[in-house]
């Protein structure tokens, strides 16, 4: 039969798991407002039953408080960090698309729409103020209006280039960061777990960190328990905590973590021609990799990836985005008999056969097969083929023929350098339009026909020097107006010191008060479609049409994202999160336990009080 005081212990195990319970909902209450607090509860079962040698055979022997353990959903986590980093794709592009829209948006005064307008009634004025001088003045001054606006733009749009920049390796900074406490947070966990507890706060810590790792870049994480190398059948307590981000790079391994690194270009290293200097490729280094480590030691990390995600992958968007156009062909020919090397490479892309569209850097990077490469200079042929000179430092192994080259990386969203390099699109067709009419003219008050051009590009932005019509259209080079973009164009400054050289007649027996070549410019103002099917003065419809459409898809799925941020944390924290009513109720639920079972105790103290002591024998 049971002991005497067998109820007795039964009455303490359930005072026990009903202290327990009210400890864990106090400590539940006072974390309402806790940041990645899961509630907890306390995990309790039926102590064995004893077999007692009597006729019902088996007594209950109480309860047994297991553990207190986390409420948690690893579906709703999974579902939350997945919607986390799309959300922080989206919400980055949104940003810069507005950016770059308030940028390029006409306010009515110094936007092209309004200056191009200026523009073309101070042409009309020359035409009809019988081409005074001052008209004329009036006209190129309001044209170097127009070169200036290209000028701001192309400024803003590589200062916001900079700054996305500037927010990547703060992005790749924070990556690192976070892994790093994990590892730490990983070792803490398994010294208290392998007592037989459950570190309950370090684990809600831990869950915080990778929801906010979610929202920089993708995540996958998965947890193994450890078992004895002895004893395969023992679990030890540890497990091993892996964390994968970005689509398959594993960035912790239970103490073990890797980085993220963020490595300037070198000055030579440009990718594309209206990049700043200084952008910042990605590498992937161990833990022990420090600044000023060789950089030869790190890997490389695929920046054009797709399974990136995360805020770092909407930067990488608007920083590269070039809407797919980079240079792309074959290797064709490798000139090793040359010194330097040269290296010949046929493109099928059409944009790549067109100069107004050519974002090649004058010197920069080159990819071949699977070796990287510097260029000093290139040449194109005028139809399908490029010859580039390759750089004698660089040349470690010898390129190989029937390889695949490109410089820079596909990336098929509108980003800065899509805009930049449509920008100079036009620049480059309208200069190319304008100077054609301008050089086949004569000024006014002469019959000879010196032929100036209007439009040009400064040579250095440290200088006056400025380049001149022969280098702009020189057949031999084959690359038109290529030099031109949004940060130097310029108005020629011969026109700008002498406006009475503006020519403005079409044919030299023209008199002085007809305006023939004039003509023939406000003509093709007005009909001649330069730009994507556009008149000169649409380039703007065109542009921000494209930012338009692209702010309002970020910014409506910007909006969808947060909505399913909201939905489904409240069903996370409907399982995980604490409930003043539901903790309330428990807390009743608790205290009526804990009373009842220190009743039964009071009640087998008086019983056992008349057993002891006043029973006599």
């Amino acid at each position: 039969m049971t002991s005497t005081f067998f109820g007795l212990n039964i009455a303490a195990s359930g005072l026990r798991a009903a202290n327990a319970a009210l400890n864990t909902t106090a400590n539940n209450i006072s974390n309402v407002n806790t940041d990645g607090y899961s509630r907890q509860k306390v995990k309790q079962e039926a102590s064995d039953a004893i077999r007692v040698f009597a006729k019902y055979g088996c007594a209950g022997a109480g309860v047994d408080t297991i553990a207190i353990e986390r409420v948690r959903d690893s579906f709703y986590d999974a579902k939350f960090r997945n919607n986390e980093q799309l959300l922080g794709n989206v919400s980055q592009k949104n940003y810069y698309n507005k950016l770059i829209e308030q940028y390029l948006d006409d306010d009515g005064t110094t936007g092209f729409a309004s200056l191009f307008t200026k523009m073309s009634s101070s042409l009309q004025s020359v035409m009809t103020a019988a081409g005074t001088t001052e008209s004329k003045s009036t006209f190129i001054s309001q044209m170097k209006s127009i070169t200036e606006y290209f000028n701001n733009a192309y400024t803003n749009l590589q200062g916001a280039q900079s700054d996305v920049n500037s927010e990547i390796k703060l992005c790749a900074d924070r990556v690192t960061s976070i892994a790093q406490e994990v590892a730490s947070i990983n070792k803490q966990i398994n010294i208290i777990e392998m007592t037989g507890t459950i570190a309950n706060e370090l684990r809600d810590k831990r869950d915080l960190l990778i929801d906010d790792l979610s929202k920089l870049v993708s995540v996958e994480v998965k947890e193994t328990p450890i078992v004895d190398d002895t004893q395969p059948d023992r679990e030890t307590g540890a497990t091993r905590y892996q964390i994968w981000v970005a689509g398959g790079y594993e960035l912790v391994d239970t103490y073990d973590f890797r980085q993220m690194v963020c490595v300037s270009r070198p000055s030579d290293g440009a990718t594309n021609q209206n990049d700043i200097d200084g952008l910042y490729d990605i590498k992937w280094g161990s833990a022990s990799y420090k600044d000023g480590d060789n950089i030869a030691e790190l890997s490389d990390f695929a920046i054009d990836s797709k399974l990136i995600g995360g805020e770092l992958q909407g930067l990488l968007a608007i920083r590269d985005g070039n809407n797919g156009h980079y240079f792309n062909g074959d290797c064709t020919f490798v000139d090793d008999g040359s010194h330097p090397v040269k290296v010949t490479v046929k493109v099928t892309d059409k944009n790549l056969m067109d100069m107004t569209k050519c974002t090649l850097p004058i010197q920069g990077a080159i990819h071949i097969g699977d070796q990287d490469y510097r260029y000093d200079s290139w040449e194109y042929d005028g139809k399908d083929t490029y010859t580039f000179t390759i750089d004698d430092e660089t040349l470690k192994t010898l390129p190989d023929a029937n390889r695949k080259v490109s410089v820079g990386k596909f990336n098929d969203y509108q980003g800065i350098p899509y805009y930049l390099s449509q920008m100079n699109e036009w620049i480059r067709q309208f200069s190319s339009a304008v100077n054609d009419i301008m050089t086949t003219g004569y000024p006014s008050g002469s019959d000879e026909k010196p032929g100036q051009f209007l439009l040009t590009g400064g040579i250095d932005m440290n200088s006056a020097a400025q380049y001149s019509y022969d280098q702009l259209t020189e057949k031999s080079e084959n690359k038109g107006y290529y030099m031109l973009r949004g940060g130097n164009f310029e108005v020629n400054g011969v026109l700008l010191k002498d406006a009475g050289r503006l020519t403005t007649r079409a044919d030299v027996t023209e008199g002085e008060s007809e305006f023939g070549n004039l003509t023939k410019l406000r003509d093709m103002f007005n009909t001649a479609k330069i730009f994507r099917g556009a008149t000169s003065g649409e380039f703007l419809t065109k542009v921000l049409g494209d930012v338009a459409l692209n702010s309002s898809n970020s910014g409506t799925l910007e909006k969808t994202y947060s909505a399913l941020e909201v939905t489904i944390n409240n069903q996370r924290c409907s399982d995980s999160g604490v409930d003043e009513d539901e903790e309330a109720a428990n807390l009743v639920k608790f205290q009526n336990a804990y009373n009842l079972s220190s009743k039964m105790i009071q009640t087998l103290t008086e019983i056992y009080d008349r057993l002891i002591l006043q029973t006599g024998v």
